[in-house]
């Protein structure tokens, strides 16, 4: 996955990183870069320090410290050169580059009456590198489908950062749009499934055209706000299914409502390491006692151990 990702890096750093282990290339989740703080990669739940030589190591004393040259170089590549372009991004404190890989930046912010305006100074760069892993959804869909409504039920995914919720988002729907349900009871159809990539992860736009496999009936709303973004698809797309990363915010739950009274089905994901975790948050919480969702998928992950999930019914038990 480094060969996705190597294009925009300052050429020391990736000359550093061409170093690694080819398993490791190859299964890197995270690039930070901080300006003179060690260099760092994870990949399979694992980190480790890159070494001046491009050697991985555990002691921070003799990895290699990218400088403040490195960063603006970063900032410039990541930015094609011109700032101003991506100032929304900047003030959210992300971008989303070709390929659905996000980089989330830290730095001295600038306010605009206690709001910010933007991140100026940026001395820190996570470079999340996006994968598409075809078939993760494929044991997971057959506890979503509905097949009384000829469809899936509306569905919550929830997990921590890094537990492949964007991943099995991305298969569902091009499991759902192929109707590849893997049901023994649900002879149906491919669905129309409208997905809402506010952050350009989900399908990688390219001048809104997808460059991952989402099926051949899913229409991407590419860069556009969540809550606003499900009502335009409502509006405009008639989509059968709605699919959306990481909701929790006040106006997400009109959106998700309105998307629920006109018999569209919800996909969604949020942030929580559990159920009782995403019940602490009061806009999901809200969703959870009217009993939006009828469905939750549970992602967890283990050091040295594949990723598992859970199935719990819209009372929050377990069903698989």
């Amino acid at each position: 996955m480094l060969a996705s990702i190597a294009h925009l890096l300052p050429q020391n750093i990736r000359m550093l990183l061409s170093e690694l282990p080819a398993n490791v290339q190859a299964n890197l989740e995270e690039i930070r870069v901080r300006e003179s703080r060690p260099l760092e990669i994870s990949w399979e739940d694992r980190y480790a320090f890159i070494s001046e030589r491009g050697q991985m190591m555990n002691q921070e004393s003799q990895a290699y410290k990218p400088n403040r040259q490195d960063c603006q170089t970063l900032l410039e590549m990541l930015t094609n050169h011109s700032l101003y372009t991506f100032e929304e991004e900047l003030r959210r404190g992300y971008i989303t580059v070709s390929g659905g890989h996000r980089v989330g930046l830290a730095g001295r912010t600038i306010l605009d009456q206690g709001h910010v305006k933007q991140i100026r100074d940026v001395s820190s760069f996570n470079i999340r590198i996006a994968r598409e892993i075809r078939g993760v959804g494929q044991d997971i869909l057959p506890y979503l489908v509905d097949p009384s409504r000829g469809n899936i039920h509306h569905t919550l995914i929830i997990s921590p950062p890094q537990q492949g919720k964007t991943t099995l988002l991305r298969d569902l729907a091009r499991l759902i749009s192929r109707g590849e349900w893997g049901h023994r009871n649900a002879d149906l159809s491919g669905k129309k499934v409208g997905i809402v990539d506010e952050r350009s992860e989900l399908a990688a736009s390219v001048k809104g055209v997808p460059r991952f496999d989402l099926g051949p009936r899913t229409d991407v709303l590419d860069g556009c706000p969540k809550a606003e973004g499900m009502m335009m698809m409502i509006r405009s797309m008639s989509p059968e299914v709605l699919i959306v990363d990481e909701i929790g915010r006040s106006e997400d739950a009109i959106a998700i409502h309105e998307a629920v009274h006109t018999g569209i089905r919800v996909l969604a994901s949020a942030h929580g390491a559990s159920y009782e975790d995403v019940r602490r948050r009061p806009v999901l919480k809200q969703l959870m006692e009217e009993g939006v969702f009828m469905k939750y998928v549970i992602l967890q992950r283990r050091k040295g151990a594949p990723a598992s999930y859970r199935i719990l019914d819209h009372q929050g038990k377990a069903t698989q």
